[in-house]
Formats: C-alpha cells, sequence, structure tokens
C-alpha cells in the first residue's frame, strides 16, 4: 500500500452539500465543532433552501454548509471550497462557482444514476466536462453502498439506512483532516441517548468512514491543518443567534433586572427565541406571541412594568412591528428590537443573508420616531452588541434595534467566554424621589426621562401614545410638540457619548478608504489586509453604529482620497451617509444575490478605484 499524500496548508475551506434530507447542515457543524475544539480558528455559513422540501435531487433542493478553518485568525467562511463533499449530482452542479481552482471533489458515486442526472437537467453523463471541472481532484466513493454494507445486520429498513450516509461522509473527513472523533461520538451517544439503536449505527458508520480513508491513502489525499495561537480562556463555538440571546442574558443579570422576551417565530431570528426560551432557570420570561404585532406589544408592556424587555423578528416582521416601535418611541420605554435581516422584500429569500432593512430602521415608522441603531459585525460579538443594546435603552430611556443578518445569526465561530467581571456596569434610570417626580422631567445632560413602574408607591403616572407634557397629561399644545419632538431626536443623538470613536484598520489616511457596515465586516478586512500586504493604500472604517454615528466620522472620511461603501443592499448606508456626512463622494460596492461578498470580487473593485 501506497502511503497517503499529506497536504500542509494555513488554512482550508470545505464545503458539505447534498439534497436536504441528507443531513448537512449537521454534518457541516459537527466537523466545525470538532475542529474548534481541535484549536482551529473557523467560520461558517450554513447555504440552505427555504423550502420545506423542495424535489429530492434537484439543484433548487441542494443544502449546503462552508467552513473555513486554520492556524490563523479566520474571518470569513472562505470565497472558494478546496474541498466540496457532494451527496449528488445536483449538489456538483449547484456548487461548480463555489469551488476553488484545482480542488477536490469527493462525491457519492452510487447516486450518479440516470435519474439523478436527469433532475439535476444534465445534458450528458459527463457531468465534470459539462461543468468545466475537468482540472480537479475527483474522488468517487460509493457512500450509499458502502453505508448499506455498514448496517445489513441490523434489520433497518432502507430509508433508515439512507438516513446515516452523512456519517460516512462525515467520517471520511475527519480521516482526511486529521480530526478527531471524541467529540461528534459524545454529541451523537447524548443527542440519540433514549434511541440506542440509533446511536450504535450512527457511530458504526461514522467509524466505517474514517477506516475507509485509511484503506485508501493511496487515493485519498490528508491534510494537516494546525491548531492555532489564541489567547487562553473557556471557548466554545457559538454562533450569532444564541451569542444575541445570551447577551441579553448578562445584560439582565448586570441590570439586576427580570428579561422578558416576547416574540413570533420567524426565520432566521426564531433561534433567539428558542434559546431564551430554554432559560427559565436564570428567570427568564418567554412569550411565543400569536403575531408579530402582539409580541413587541407584550415587550412594551413588559418594560413598562419594569423588565429588560426584548423583542426579535427579521424584515417582514419588523415592518409589522413599525407601529408599535413608535409607540416606544413616544412612551420613552427602554426596548430592545433585534432584526435579524434576510433578503427581501415581502417574503423573498428567507434563508438568505441581506442588509436591506437600514432604511426602513431608520426611518421606517410615522411622524419623527427616532431610534438607536447598531449593527454586529461578527458571530460572536452578537453578544456584546445585544449586551450594549440593552445598556443603551436602560440606561437613556430610549429604543434601541440591534441590526444582525443571517449570514450572522447562522454562521459560527470560536468565542472566549467572558467572565461577568469583564462587562461593564448597567445602572437603569430607576425614579428614586416620589417628591421631585414628573412622568417626562428630563436629565440635563441625556434628556432621558426617569423609569417608574406599577408597584413604586408614589410614582403613578399616565403614559401611551399621545404626546404628553412633562407632567404626563395629555398635550395638543403646539409649543410642547416642538419641544418633545427635539428632545426625543436629541436624546438619541446624544448616545453618541456612550459609543467608542470610529477606528481604521490600516494607515490613519491615503488613497482609498473601504466603509462597510454590520455582517460584511470580515470580508471587507480580509479584502483590504490583503491588498495591504501587495502594498496598496487602502484602510478601513467599519461602522457597528448607526444612529448616531461616531462622533469622529467626518474627520476620519476627511483624511482619504476616495471613499467606497460596501454593503448588501442597493446603497442604503451609502445614502444615508451622503445625508449625515454630506461633502464627500461615496463610491459604492453592492450585492443583491442573498449571499455574503468574497474577498476577490471586493478587491477586484477596489482594485479599479485605484486605478481611476
Amino acid at each position: 500500500m501506497k502511503d497517503a499524500k499529506v497536504i500542509e496548508l494555513e488554512e482550508v475551506a470545505i464545503r458539505f452539500s447534498g439534497d436536504s434530507g441528507d443531513g448537512m447542515q449537521l454534518t457541516g457543524t459537527l466537523f466545525s465543532d470538532a475542529s474548534a475544539l481541535f484549536g482551529n480558528d473557523i467560520s461558517t455559513f450554513p447555504d440552505y433552501p427555504s423550502e420545506i422540501r423542495a424535489p429530492q435531487g434537484t439543484v433548487g433542493g441542494v443544502s449546503g454548509f462552508q467552513v473555513q478553518f486554520g492556524k490563523k485568525h479566520v474571518s470569513t467562511p472562505g470565497d472558494y471550497a478546496h474541498v466540496l463533499i457532494a451527496m449528488n449530482p445536483a449538489a456538483i452542479k449547484a456548487n461548480a462557482k463555489f469551488m476553488n481552482p484545482g480542488g477536490t471533489i469527493i462525491f457519492d458515486a452510487d447516486s450518479f444514476t440516470q435519474k439523478n442526472l436527469d433532475k439535476a437537467q444534465f445534458k450528458s453523463e459527463d457531468v465534470f466536462a459539462e461543468l468545466n471541472l475537468v482540472d480537479y481532484v475527483k474522488i468517487p466513493v460509493p457512500i450509499t453502498s458502502m453505508t448499506r454494507e455498514s448496517l445489513k445486520d441490523y434489520g433497518l429498513d432502507n430509508k433508515s439506512v439512507l438516513r446515516s450516509k452523512n456519517m460516512f461522509a462525515l467520517g471520511l473527513v475527519c480521516w482526511m483532516f486529521g480530526r478527531p472523533l471524541d467529540y461528534i461520538e459524545g454529541y451523537i451517544s447524548k443527542k440519540f441517548a433514549k434511541k440506542p439503536l440509533v446511536v450504535e449505527t450512527n457511530l458504526k458508520v461514522l467509524h466505517d468512514g474514517y477506516n475507509y480513508g485509511m484503506n485508501m491513502q493511496h487515493e485519498t489525499p490528508r491534510y494537516i491543518v494546525h491548531p492555532a495561537a489564541i489567547e487562553r480562556g473557556i471557548y466554545r463555538n457559538i454562533n450569532g443567534n444564541n451569542a444575541t440571546a445570551w447577551g441579553f442574558l448578562a445584560a439582565a443579570e448586570k441590570s439586576g433586572l427580570p428579561l422578558f422576551l416576547g416574540s413570533y417565530p420567524i426565520t432566521p431570528a426564531t433561534d433567539i427565541l428558542s434559546a431564551l426560551s430554554e432559560r427559565k432557570d436564570l428567570g427568564v420570561k418567554s412569550f411565543q406571541a400569536e403575531d408579530e404585532i402582539a409580541g413587541i406589544c407584550t415587550a412594551i408592556g413588559a418594560a413598562f412594568a419594569g423588565n429588560l424587555a426584548i423583542t426579535t423578528t427579521s424584515g417582514p416582521g419588523f415592518a409589522l412591528k413599525s407601529e408599535a416601535l413608535g409607540l416606544s418611541v413616544m412612551a420613552e420605554l427602554p426596548l430592545v428590537v433585534v432584526n435579524v435581516q434576510r433578503g427581501g422584500p415581502s417574503t423573498g429569500l428567507p434563508t438568505k443573508t441581506e442588509q436591506s432593512d437600514l432604511l426602513q430602521t431608520l426611518y421606517g415608522r410615522n411622524g419623527e420616531s427616532p431610534v438607536v441603531v447598531i449593527a454586529a459585525s461578527t458571530p460572536s460579538d452578537c453578544f456584546y452588541y445585544a449586551f450594549l443594546a440593552s445598556k443603551i435603552a436602560l440606561e437613556r430611556m430610549v429604543p434601541v434595534v440591534l441590526l444582525t443578518d443571517g449570514f450572522l445569526g447562522n454562521g459560527s465561530e470560536p468565542w472566549r467566554v467572558p467572565s461577568m467581571d469583564e462587562l461593564p456596569v448597567i445602572t437603569p434610570r430607576l425614579a428614586k424621589d416620589k417628591d421631585s417626580f414628573k412622568p417626562y422631567k428630563r436629565d440635563e445632560e441625556t434628556l432621558a426621562r426617569e423609569w417608574a413602574f406599577p408597584g413604586m408607591d408614589g410614582f403613578q403616572h399616565r403614559i401611551g401614545g399621545l404626546e404628553k407634557n412633562i407632567d404626563g397629561a395629555v398635550s395638543h399644545d403646539p409649543e410642547n410638540h416642538q419641544i418633545n419632538t427635539g428632545y426625543r431626536e436629541q436624546k438619541v443623538e446624544r448616545v453618541v457619548d456612550m459609543l467608542p470613536k470610529l477606528e481604521v484598520c490600516g494607515e490613519e489616511s491615503g488613497d482609498l478608504l473601504v466603509v462597510s457596515w454590520g455582517g460584511t465586516y470580515g470580508h471587507t478586512l480580509s479584502a483590504v489586509r490583503e491588498m495591504k500586504q501587495e502594498g496598496k493604500s487602502v484602510s478601513l472604517a467599519h461602522f457597528n453604529f448607526i444612529k448616531p454615528l461616531p462622533k469622529n466620522t467626518a474627520e476620519i472620511f476627511s483624511r482619504f482620497k476616495k471613499i467606497v461603501v460596501c454593503e448588501l443592499n442597493m446603497g442604503q448606508f451609502a445614502g444615508y451617509l451622503r445625508d449625515k456626512i454630506p461633502g464627500f463622494t461615496y463610491h459604492q460596492v453592492n450585492k443583491m444575490k442573498g449571499l455574503p461578498f468574497t474577498v476577490l470580487e471586493l478587491k477586484q473593485n477596489f482594485n479599479k478605484l485605484l486605478e481611476d
């Protein structure tokens, strides 16, 4: 037997792909978790269709999961995959455009039947020639028949046997990349603890896939990706939605307030509701409402009653919540709304990422209705921005909208779990002196009113959507409305005192400043770093604070010859900057494909601007 070919890599991207029923999301997640525990830095990108079950074997029904891991800091899931694991012909067709030139394709040879070729609409039997994948390493593996052989003595029906195909592929890939099976074995044993046969069969197939790689060393290359050098601490692999939920848990503990979540399930935000509903042990009250409007209205009621009040949604649900969000602006109650953005308009692309809710968030309510708007950058820092959103809401008595997106919410990365001592104090602005209390009396510096809620004797007051005077009485006085409108706007603008200044990655001045916001951070950062290594004068200013903008925004913009704004919409942030920071020319790079940027396409656009 020949020795296996061993290839050492700094980082590698793997894409697991197959039919929606092939378990590719679970396979990718388990491999990612095993890599994180091995010590690699990782970044993941689940990519799946919105249909519950598209026709089996069709391109429209292909589900994918990409993970990039390495021995250095990994900030994106990778533009293109070095290795593709394809469970059928449709998976190869759907993912051919996501392959690195000369990459490796491992495919289930048993799935290449005429029926499956027809379903994937191939015109010939030579799939790879048709897709121009000739110069790739192609490794046919009889995954289906090997799985059947592995489980032939267990008396299972064919459907049950085929459910384990993904474990065979996972075992093979774990051998190729030197991933230990301990974590995966533990997960399966715990997940199916009440079904011993399921545990036994899945572990059997997992090990047979691993052993298949060992026995076929002469055909299957091995890859070595050494662990990354990371800060000491307790780590876990976390996705953006879970990080968001945990950030609210930490904020509730720091503020000493009960946490209430009133929400309605919607892709891709539902996991936040699911995660918090499991934490009754920490005093969380979660309410799955009958619709989006009820979700935010119950949260406003909880804020009135003295809770850290949260509601979560995505674009279509955020539109439905707009009137009630205006109520929280008028009532000046602390509320956090999370919008995990997805492709739109209408139902749009429920499982695909986008950044097209920015203008809706800033302006999508009747009247002058200002709210604080912040945006998370990575899956793990969703924790910190959920915490900060809570701190701002509770200390400044203002609604805060936290923008994430499908890429952040579903994507994952290693996260060092902080101690509570590392997090800043949260001091809710509770009313204390009943003798001087007036419902709309404001702090001179922050313009925040005091928070009084039922049960606080002596602090009774009127509240609601009608304009009030300082005593809380309904007022139609024109001068009072003019003054209060200014107060509500200025109260949001003065939140800037709580925010850090905008920082520049790279030189403080130069030829081109790349501007991005929210979940595009990893890709814009990678593109700028690569161009700097090539000797180009390019820097990055990434925004997490949208309203208010950081104090030094205009100062930083003035130091660069050109500015380019990159976002996954048609130019919403660029238009906002033209309004708020005029006097600069804002070039744009926009994408509307339901996919994140690639580093390659960003660099191509930046180079063109430098050349022009």
